[in-house]
């Protein structure tokens, strides 16, 4: 499996290696895998007047945790061990004695077997030392039942709250009992529930951690690349929100009035446009429960390598631990802003396009809107199919570019007479379709639409649209464009539809035999041969579907 790394066995260490380069005032503790706070390793000079010290940590994989929350606000040291496995007693007894003084420290720890091992047996150590150590364990996951047999309720992303909570209260001054008070009752009112769409895969790994079927998706998993508690069928974003939301908010027995913050996730490969529809779904969710949402955060918290997937976690607050939460940090890896306020969507309108403004012009047309409708919903079949012709040549888009054009219009046709029902379909491809067929075909019909104004031909007005496309584009017969498509389509526009469609898709067919010179097509080169310009290849579909629409007059 492909990753970016040197050695599968050095991964975690350069991984923290590359982290103190980027992180201000943290440092790696010698040879380690333990990332502490440069101001806050203890000595002889300050033993006496350092803060409560937090340690937490774990597997490696979960990047940026825990090394991305060293930072004032937050942990003072974090000690890692291979990826999604547990650090050695001795490796968390060496970081705790790094940065214990006498206030005492207290350990964060992920309800996993070897965590809950390894950091009590250091802390039992550190204990023998003489050092004040207490630890908290977090188990907000779920997805499994305390009824259920199994090793526990597992730690999940929601234990970044109590990082962020317990790290307040010691930055601030607080002892270690009141800081242990604050982080235990953090972690007795928090959960948690993931998703995944795909598998991780670890370093050095010849196959992903699972297989999921194209259509399944996993609920209820945890960190470490296992499956989940259920395998389901992958449905809409909202839906999947909805889920994960209304399981933590029956588990929590949060109910209508109550006050949360909300925190979501990616499970490591997840793009933040996903994430914030899924924060978007998750706010819809809660809000319709009467739930108040306080805060709501989305990024990569706690992660496990390359999975696809996503997971909110919820915490019911009070304006104590507000205060907490929006206490200010340096951590790079938190998401949230000083400044926090109640979530709110708020939309700004703009004035009325002149698009519109005017109202219909002129007697409808029946006949060219049926035509428009036709051509219309003809794109939005092929969506799919132009996509992933596009894939050969672009950036896989131009099927779902075109979907959107067609679609503003399906669902809010214009009226008129032909000039203003064109001039109306350009100012939604102009709106809605965006990237480089947007402007192309919002000139391709406005110029059309002005020459019918003027009393032009369907042929001249067809005509007078190309050199639109080819003035604005800069796009030349033989460039390997829409425009190869276009113009031999004007040219034979006097000759009546059939003539138009053939000579269309003739045009369409040469565009593979071509190196492109414009559009993304042409940064491939030579390897762009053999495959058809698909914009040329979305014109023929609509003009085929103009043909037939005309044909059934």
């Amino acid at each position: 499996m492909k990753k970016l790394i040197n050695d599968a066995d050095a991964v975690v260490r350069e991984s923290l290696e590359g982290r103190v380069l980027l992180q201000p005032n943290v440092s790696l503790l010698g040879s380690s895998q333990t990332v502490v706070r440069t101001d806050r390793v203890v000595n002889d000079d300050n033993r006496a007047t350092v803060p409560v010290a937090l340690i937490s940590g774990g597997g490696a994989g979960h990047e940026p945790a825990h090394a991305g929350y060293v930072a004032h606000g937050m942990l003072t040291a974090a000690v890692s061990g291979g990826v999604f496995a547990s650090p050695s007693v001795d490796a968390v007894l060496d970081g705790i004695r790094a940065v214990t003084g006498d206030a005492g420290c207290l350990l964060i720890v992920k309800s996993y077997t070897g965590d809950r091992l390894n950091f009590g047996m250091a802390a039992e150590l550190a204990r023998h030392d003489g050092l004040n150590v207490e630890m908290v364990v977090v188990g907000d996951d779920v997805a499994l039942s305390d009824d259920d047999t199994h090793a526990g309720r597992r730690g999940l992303a929601g234990t970044v709250l109590v990082h962020k909570v317990a790290g307040a209260a010691a930055e601030s001054g607080s002892t270690l009992r009141e800081v242990h008070d604050r982080a235990t009752r953090v972690t007795g009112h928090l959960g948690t529930m993931g998703v995944a769409l795909a598998p991780c895969t670890t370093p050095g790994a010849d196959a992903p951690s699972f297989e999921l079927g194209d259509d399944e998706i996993e609920l209820g998993l945890g960190i470490h690349g296992e499956p989940g508690v259920e395998r389901t069928r992958l449905t809409s974003a909202d839906d999947i929100a909805q889920t994960l939301v209304g399981r933590i908010l029956d588990d929590l027995d949060i109910v209508d009035g109550d006050r949360v913050v909300a925190l979501v996730g990616t499970a490591g490969a997840t793009p933040p446009s996903e994430l914030d529809i899924v924060a978007r779904g998750a706010h819809t969710a809660l809000t319709n429960r009467g739930v108040v949402v306080e805060r709501l955060w989305a990024g990569p918290v706690l992660t496990s390598l390359d999975m696809s997937g996503a997971h909110v976690s919820l915490l019911p607050v009070d304006d104590g631990l507000l205060d907490l939460l929006d206490t200010p940090t340096a951590s790079p890896a938190w998401p949230g802003f000083p400044d926090a306020r109640r979530p709110a969507l708020s939309v700004v309108t703009t004035p009325e396009s002149a698009d519109r403004a005017g109202g219909p012009k002129g007697e409808a047309d029946p006949f060219v809107r049926q035509v428009i409708d036709a051509a219309c919903e003809r794109l939005l079949r092929a969506r799919t199919e132009l996509d992933a012709a596009d894939q050969h040549v672009g950036d896989g888009d131009l099927g779902s570019a075109l979907a959107r054009g067609a679609r503003a219009w399906l669902d809010d046709p214009g009226e008129g007479d032909a000039a203003s029902l064109l001039q109306e379909l350009s100012a939604r491809c102009r709106r809605a379709i965006g990237g480089t067929s947007g402007p192309l075909y919002g000139m391709l019909l406005l110029r059309a639409a002005q020459a019918l104004a003027d009393g032009a031909s369907w042929g001249d007005a067809l005509r007078a649209g190309v050199t639109g496309v080819r003035e604005l584009g800069g796009a030349q017969p033989g460039d390997g464009t829409m425009v190869d498509t276009l113009e031999p389509a004007a040219d034979a526009a006097d000759s009546g539809i059939d003539a138009v469609v053939t000579a269309a898709r003739e045009g369409a067919a040469r565009t593979s035999d071509a190196v492109a010179t414009k559009g993304r097509a042409s940064y491939l080169g030579e390897r762009a041969k053999g495959y058809e310009d698909p914009g040329a290849t979305a014109v023929v579909m609509w003009l085929e579907a103009v043909r037939e629409a005309m044909s059934q007059q």
